[in-house]
């Protein structure tokens, strides 16, 4: 190892910052150097393989705290991502203006004081809104029916104020109607403090919730909240509860979840019959319940957790309906029990297992009980009657588009509330009569600065995969582009975890296809369009169908028009992230860019450390290479930090923030000199670290979109190869 090789990246900050800064040494025009990170290589043996990693230094060994106060990072680490962030700042300096247009136009089509549809609940309509240039929600109340006469319950501007970040994550009134309690992030660590404010007094009740997951629950009768704690692991692992105006003395442990793989969360029944404590990981659940006419019962388990076994219960018509994978229903089915004999052994069918309709969620009303299916990558909503066990239907007839259940407060209504929207259409919501079928139109996403959706149009094309599978793609564009492979193209991706990439709306998205561009979201395996076997064919040893699904997708697309190999820019975050590490590994012919937020990339190393708040639970996911020899090697096999070759990279930006929790900072910096290290084509390795924030980004809605603006004109940026320009 030479002494360049050990260089750290001061030098690299003088000669980016000199090419900014008038009257420096070096002229303002000169071309920015990127950092060198240094190298240190770490053998680490692991089940008889060796790897050697040689940016392991850039992981700080004190992240948990850390994590709650960034000022502890280490110095060297702070140093090179100070480095990092003002060579994309030199490097992107000529997109300014259009970082700029694009958050204007970005701005533009938000409600600046935009507000919800309220929810009625007892005595009071329950909403939030937003106000004029505010970053923040103010959640509020106003009596019944009623347009004025409003209360303020929380103003989440004025809790930011003076804070780099600050994220309500949960915020709800007790049933009756006299607390407010609401969860805030002050960091983006996704480390919560649960405050609850006396709504007769305006006064905040002294010692919060500390160090929750910002999950809680009101019992029904309004003498208890319920929380969930988040250990120094940043895991769910306990559930309290204290008086509704207690403190931190009165806190009794209700449950303490045994497996480090499992996270735990808490709710109540539609029904308000039963307090819901739920457990599991990627492949098993356990539902424990607790009377709440006796909150200090001991939970009670459903049925007691089986290996493979997923289950999720909702109290209905004096039974038990369960939505479950059991019996092979790898599509999910609803079964019914008995309250005094829940478990397995009484569980009867009551809507059975269709393979390819994926019953994603059930909901309980007094007389009616409502289910989410999804098929083929769009969505409906079932209604059965409580009486006559009829069914109705709620379909829409498009090619792609969303419909999703807005739960109110209520059980005894006929009223659900849903939504409907497509990549074309913004968000409408709907009040419909469970009884009649009459629906009402509440409310449809004003677009101040105009949309007319007949300007544009949504296809859903399906490309073949390597072993046959059609893999779904929705397209955005306007009308009038021509599909003759000039146009560029966005494709964007995720594929983990069952997650669905829904065809939903997005201010954000025309921001690229007014310019011209063509979006398209690849509905990959590993995903849950297609179904829940969609998503196991895309999971732990199957987890290259994600990437081969993805780079199909592309060819596709590029052999009927839509885009061409050398306009292409592949967007996707966090596992999404992951995915960009590892198809721009296998075809970096293909992309001009590659947006890398939040990418988990160091899949290997990540998931061989138990101290990391996601490890053992991602397991069944992903594998576990510290026990499994085959985990390791077919991990290995693709994970795109360990993948990194002497290749000619197309040009890269990742992103990261330092307080995340899930994607840790170090993920992103080490994938980025790596690439940088490597790269053989000349392109621009770019790394960005939000130094304030967490995972999600920017906390309030306008600097979150001045993020997005940044990531957009980067790839505007990539495929007209803006470097090559200054």
């Amino acid at each position: 190892m030479n002494r360049r090789e050990m260089m750290t990246s001061v030098a690299a900050v003088a000669a980016t910052s000199s090419a900014l800064i008038p009257g420096s040494s070096m002229s303002a025009t000169a071309k920015p150097v990127p950092p060198v990170a240094k190298k240190v290589p770490k053998r680490i043996e692991q089940l008889g393989r060796v790897r050697v990693d040689d940016y392991a230094w850039m992981k700080d060994d004190n992240w948990q705290k850390v994590l709650r106060d960034p000022s502890l990072i280490k110095a060297e680490v702070k140093e090179h991502l100070t480095a990092e962030n003002a060579y994309v700042k030199a490097m992107l300096a000529p997109t300014q203006d259009l970082q700029k247009a694009m958050f204007e136009e970005m701005k533009g089509r938000i409600k600046e004081d935009d507000s919800s549809v309220p929810s009625p609940d007892g005595p009071y309509d329950y909403y939030s809104r937003f106000a004029l240039g505010g970053q923040h929600p103010i959640y509020a109340r106003r009596p019944r029916g009623k347009t004025d006469g409003e209360e303020v319950l929380l103003d989440s501007d004025a809790l930011a104020k003076g804070k780099a970040y600050s994220q309500v994550s949960a915020a709800d009134h007790s049933p009756d109607h006299k607390l407010f309690a609401y969860a805030e992030d002050a960091q983006g660590s996704e480390v919560h403090k649960i405050y609850v404010k006396d709504l007769a007094t305006g006064e905040i009740l002294p010692e919060p919730v500390d160090s929750s997951t910002g999950d809680f629950t009101w019992s029904p009768d309004s003498q208890w909240l319920f929380w969930t704690h988040r250990d120094d692991n940043g895991r769910s692992d306990k559930i309290y509860r204290r008086p509704a105006r207690g403190g931190l003395k009165d806190d009794v442990l209700v449950y303490e979840e045994p497996d480090d793989g499992f996270f735990v969360s808490v709710s109540v029944t539609g029904s308000d019959a039963f307090i819901v404590i739920s457990a599991g990981d990627h492949e098993t659940s356990e539902t424990l319940l607790i009377p709440a006419s006796d909150v200090a019962a001991k939970p009670k388990a459903v049925e007691p957790r089986t290996p493979g076994l997923r289950y999720s219960v909702e109290h209905w018509d004096g039974k038990f309906v369960i939505l479950t994978n059991a019996d092979d229903a790898i599509d999910f089915k609803l079964v019914e029990a008995p309250v005094d004999n829940p478990g397995r052994a009484n569980w009867k069918d009551f809507v059975a297992h269709k393979p390819g309709t994926f019953i994603t969620g059930h909901a309980a009303y007094k007389d009616h009980l409502v289910r989410v299916e999804r098929v083929n990558a769009n969505t409906r909503i079932v209604i059965t009657d409580r009486a006559t066990k009829a069914e109705k239907p709620i379909v829409v007839d498009e090619q792609a588009y969303v419909l999703s259940v807005e739960g109110g407060y209520e059980f005894d209504t006929p009223t659900l509330r849903y939504v409907y929207q497509s990549p074309t259409t913004p968000r409408q919501w709907f009040d419909y009569d469970m009884r009649s079928g009459d629906k009402v139109l509440r409310k449809t996403q004003e677009i101040p600065s105009g949309h007319d959706p007949s300007k544009y149009v949504t296809k859903r094309l399906y490309a073949k995969a390597p072993d046959g599978a059609q893999v779904p793609v929705t397209v955005l564009m306007k009308k009038d582009v021509k599909l003759d492979g000039k146009a560029p193209l966005l494709l964007y991706g995720y594929g983990s975890y069952g997650m669905s990439m829904d065809p939903s709306f997005s201010i954000r998205n025309f921001s690229l296809v007014d310019r011209g561009w063509i979006w398209a979201t690849a509905h990959i395996r590993g995903g849950s369009e297609k179904g829940y076997g969609w998503f196991l064919d895309g999971k732990k040893f199957k987890k290259k169908n994600t990437f081969t699904d993805f780079i199909a997708c592309a060819e596709h697309l590029h052999a009927n028009g839509y885009g061409a190999k050398g306009a292409t820019v592949a967007y996707g975050g966090s596992a999404g992230g992951m995915l960009m590490g590892a198809i721009t590994n296998l075809r970096p012919d293909l992309w001009s860019g590659i947006i890398g937020a939040v990418p988990f990339v160091d899949v290997l190393n990540t998931m061989s450390d138990t101290s990391l708040p996601l490890t053992p639970p991602e397991w069944p996911e992903w594998g576990n290479p510290l026990e499994d020899k085959e985990a390791y090697d077919y991990i290995a096999s693709y994970s795109p930090y360990d993948n990194v070759a002497a290749k000619p990279y197309p040009a890269v930006l990742a992103t990261g923030g330092l307080s995340d929790p899930r994607v840790t900072y170090w993920e992103p910096e080490k994938w980025a000199a790596k690439l940088r290290a490597n790269t053989t084509s000349g392109n621009p390795i770019l790394l960005k670290i939000n130094m304030e924030a967490g995972h999600g980004g920017a906390s309030g809605r306008f600097d979150f979109l001045k993020e997005i603006a940044l990531d957009y004109a980067f790839a505007v940026w990539a495929v007209d190869k803006g470097w090559t320009k200054a």
